[in-house]
């Protein structure tokens, strides 16, 4: 019965997959695992379910009419499984989650072990990282992304909230160089102006914005930065000591602006922010103590990421 089970999920998950490779990440196999069982199951039907070719893959008559029907028996086993994590009460297990640094070790890693005194059954494996992981290879329940993500046939995903930016700069530097009173006005005049960069593996980031209508546009500084780093924490401090001005999520300088310490250039009609993301393996049946976590953080989060 096991191994009937296996074909079918096997068999319906490359079919809405799109090929073998990527069913088998989705369910955590080998991609001869997942060939294997699909041709088992042929084999027991005793008729082809796909036509295969070296570059594509196409169901047969047959393996249309035999997919509609696993296709409404796998659901009718997912609600199965929905409704018994639904009738559990408590949260319980490891959950490992990777996260980018600074936004985990500043708002989320809070909020966990604010949420492991609510669940104490429950268990975390924090990875802080800024790299993209493969979450589905490499065992994780859960990533927090930053920015758009890309289309995945395996892997689910919840918006949390957008890092709000602004354009930050101390009051000596305004002082010393001026101060621009919208991004037309430091356009016009960009080259009197010194920035702080914030630079990856891919070279140097550009500032984002937000225009009018909430289309997305660019401002790359006309020179090279007098100071980059390719992290967020330093890029704060080269602006609290005056290097120029730097783009910044308006969470990280909070207090350096309730202080004085620093001070935002120029108000954005429609300020521009990064989405983070929380993304999972895709399942039948979320396991409440993921589910837990994500909704903490889509309750939690928002405040936080878009404070000013």
């Amino acid at each position: 019965m096991s191994e009937r089970l296996n074909g079918i999920e096997a068999f319906v998950a490359a079919v809405e997959a799109g090929n073998f490779a990527l069913a088998a990440r989705r369910l955590r196999l080998t991609r001869s695992a997942v060939g294997k069982s699909v041709a088992r199951l042929e084999e027991r039907l005793g008729t082809r379910l796909f036509n295969r070719t070296t570059r594509s893959q196409s169901l047969t008559e047959d393996g249309h009419a035999y997919y509609e029907r696993c296709r409404r028996a796998l659901a009718e086993l997912d609600a199965a499984d929905a409704l018994v994590e639904a009738g559990r009460q408590t949260a319980s297990g490891r959950v490992r989650i990777t996260m980018p640094a600074l936004i985990g070790r500043a708002g989320v890693a809070p909020l966990l072990l604010e949420l492991r005194q609510l669940h104490p059954q429950l268990a975390f494996e924090l990875s802080f990282s800024d790299r993209i992981i493969d979450i589905v290879d490499d065992g994780f329940d859960l990533a927090l992304r930053s920015g758009p993500l890309a289309d995945s046939a395996v892997l689910a995903a919840r918006l949390l909230g957008h890092q709000r930016m602004g354009v930050y700069a101390s009051p000596a530097y305004l002082q010393a160089h001026g101060q621009a009173q919208s991004l037309e006005a430091l356009r016009s005049d960009a080259p009197s102006h010194r920035y702080v960069g914030y630079a990856r593996e891919s070279g140097p980031h550009p500032w984002l914005f937000s225009d009018a209508a909430g289309s997305v546009i660019e401002f790359r500084a006309p020179m090279r930065p007098d100071f980059s780093s390719d992290n967020l924490e330093v890029t704060a401090m080269a602006a609290l000591e005056g290097v120029g001005m730097a783009r910044l999520p308006t969470w990280l300088v909070r207090d350096a602006l309730a202080a004085g310490r620093l001070v935002r250039v120029f108000e954005e009609p429609l300020p521009f922010g990064y989405a983070l993301s929380a993304v999972w393996p895709q399942t039948r049946a979320l396991p409440l103590k993921t589910r837990v976590v994500i909704d903490m953080l889509a309750q939690r989060l928002p405040p936080l990421l878009s404070a000013t």
